[in-house]
């Protein structure tokens, strides 16, 4: 398996593998890292799609991509996918994929269309002080050290990193920023969570450091990531002919680790409460996904808090981590993962409007009217007040295809769930949806003698507890994660946020996509390369406008020394071009 990054290979056709007529398939995971790859495994490596089969724990495909419910008891939605046009893997995968949106369109297509006419931008990014714009929005408030801090952190070797954390190497300087709260919004960072991803996000997303202030870097589906990213996929897939079982809980991948070689040898399995399992060919290929962010996400309701379940037991996608684990340490360290949901929990909550009146407040909030069908908050709003540190969202509406006319609907979370309300003084995560929604619409500015009777008949609220949602940022070191293909893999592959592929950053629908490629190409040597994940840390345009945005417009002295190396050269243009001298 091979890198690159040009377009010399981004449309070619690979010959089938020698002897892919007689090998089959077995994906464990029905999230998108799963169909990912049994989609490369049909168009790239000439698969017969019947000889492929996805073990499914639950009812529903795409894993995170969800979106359920209905209108008279409420919609559902544990999270939304922020996307750009630099997910070279996933855009890759869905040019191939038929749209049930538009004839003769690829998801892709229909994507593309969609955000051109309707670029994503946010009209206030951050409030404070009870539905009030954020004064200073629209600087990023870093020091000359905090700057310094950035700069030190990309250029660090990741091994220096190993198991420390964000507050381990960027200060109270840096915590203070305005970048910081827009950083950790966007992206659901902790400072606790693990120094490597922040190292990793900073060097990936250079360029969206020119969208933190309103985020117009951004892109979004039409609907939900289940109706317009997971649908789509798995129509494509059953109609290709894919096996899809659902309720099959795997419970362990046996593998011979004897000599030097790894081969999977046999899958157990929980269906209905019976054990079953297929033992492995020769030609026969497993892809595990291992972890979940999702995995004992809870629902509540308006009236009920949801419940907070940690448990790991037989049947649990971390328990068969674990047993796969305790096979051979290449198979990664699980717990260093799902060991301290403490710190990898926060909660989301679902708003379905039932009358005008939130719609009317988001319209005033925002400027822009919610059933436009255009953007309305184009990402996140952060409160920068709030207790629970709250954002919230409303995506173009309809967010549901069977929603009706007149109907809203919002996503709000708490990076900080464990925390009394600054109205509704309990932490969120003991909060029933109507509590949540009174403490969102007290931020929003509703006068206090209307909130209750806005939140206890204006919406329906479901509030959703989700254990492992930011696992994968925990503090790690070089070997905790699995190799997506593990040294000496014959037939073995890991899939997901919990593999590890280079310079790329989990909590993304890239990374899935990206882990998926990689094994499919590795383990059948496909002969076409895996786009190299973008560059722009290495592009000086992509440097110095980002180092403008970081000192908030204020220019390098015009005199000195960088004025004197420069003069004269394409560097002292583009220094000009860019607003820094």
């Amino acid at each position: 398996m091979r890198y690159a990054h040009s377009n010399f290979e981004a449309f070619v056709r690979p010959a089938r593998p020698a002897g892919i007529g007689n090998r089959s398939a077995w994906i464990v995971g029905g999230g998108l890292g799963g169909m990912a790859a049994a989609a490369f495994l049909i168009r790239d490596a000439g698969m017969t799609p019947s000889r492929i089969t996805i073990l499914e724990a639950s009812d529903t495909d795409g894993g995170a991509l969800d979106g359920a419910g209905n209108s008279e008891t409420g919609w559902l939605i544990r999270g939304g996918r922020e996307m750009e046009e630099q997910f070279q893997c996933l855009w890759d995968l869905y040019r191939s994929i038929p749209s049930l949106e538009e004839p003769d369109a690829s998801v892709l297509d229909e994507f593309y269309r969609l955000n051109r006419a309707d670029p994503s931008s946010s009209p206030i990014r951050a409030m404070c002080g009870r539905g009030q714009k954020l004064p200073d929005r629209d600087r990023l408030t870093l020091t000359g050290r905090a700057r310094r801090e950035i700069v030190a952190l990309i250029l660090a070797d990741e091994k220096t990193l190993d198991g420390r954390t964000i507050s381990d190497v960027l200060s109270d300087d840096f915590m203070k920023s305005n970048f910081w709260l827009f950083w950790r919004s966007m992206f659901a960072f902790e400072t606790w969570h693990s120094a490597i991803e922040m190292k990793r996000y900073l060097a990936r997303f250079v360029h969206q450091i020119l969208g933190l202030k309103d985020l117009h870097t951004l892109k979004f589906t039409r609907f939900n990531q289940q109706e317009s990213l997971s649908r789509p996929l798995a129509t494509w897939l059953v109609s290709q002919g894919v096996i899809f079982r659902h309720g099959v809980r795997v419970t362990n991948v046996l593998v011979d680790t004897t000599g030097a070689k790894k081969v999977a040898t046999r899958i157990d399995w929980l269906e209905s409460g019976q054990s079953g399992h297929t033992d492995l060919g020769a030609d026969d290929l497993a892809f595990v996904t291992n972890g979940s962010m999702v995995e004992n996400a809870r629902w509540g309701d308006h009236h009920t808090p949801a419940p907070l379940d940690t448990t790991i037991g037989e049947g649990n996608v971390w328990q068969l981590w674990r047993n796969m684990a305790a096979q051979d340490p290449a198979f990664g360290r699980p717990d260093v993962f799902c060991g301290d949901t403490t710190r990898s929990r926060w909660e989301s909550a679902t708003v379905t409007t039932l009358d005008t009146r939130i719609p009317a407040l988001v319209h005033e909030v925002t400027g822009r009217d919610p059933f436009s069908g255009r953007t309305v908050t184009g990402g996140p709003i952060t409160i920068k007040d709030s207790a629970w540190l709250m954002s919230w969202v409303v995506s173009r509406q309809p967010h549901f295809k069977g929603q009706p006319q007149g109907q809203m609907v919002a996503w709000l979370y708490g990076l900080f769930s464990n925390v009394p309300g600054d109205y509704v003084k309990k932490p969120m995560q003991d909060c029933t949806g109507e509590e949540i929604t009174r403490e969102w619409l007290f931020h929003m500015g509703v006068p206090e003698d209307r909130i209750d009777d806005m939140a206890a008949t204006g919406a329906i609220t479901h509030p959703c507890m989700m254990p492992f949602i930011t696992a994968q940022f925990m503090p790690r070191a070089t070997g905790d994660r699995p190799k997506v293909v593990p040294d000496g893999s014959r037939n073995l592959a890991f899939l997901g946020q919990f593999a590890e592929t280079p310079r790329d950053t989990v909590f993304t629908t890239e990374y899935s996509v990206r882990t998926a490629m990689e094994a499919v190409y590795t383990l059948l040597d496909i002969d076409r390369a895996v786009p190299e994940v973008f560059g722009s840390v290495y592009d000086i345009r992509m440097l110095l406008q980002a180092a403008a945005e970081l000192r908030d417009g204020k220019k390098v002295p015009a005199s000195g020394l960088l004025r004197h190396i420069t003069d004269g050269t394409e560097i002292d243009t583009l220094l000009e071009r860019y607003g820094l001298i």
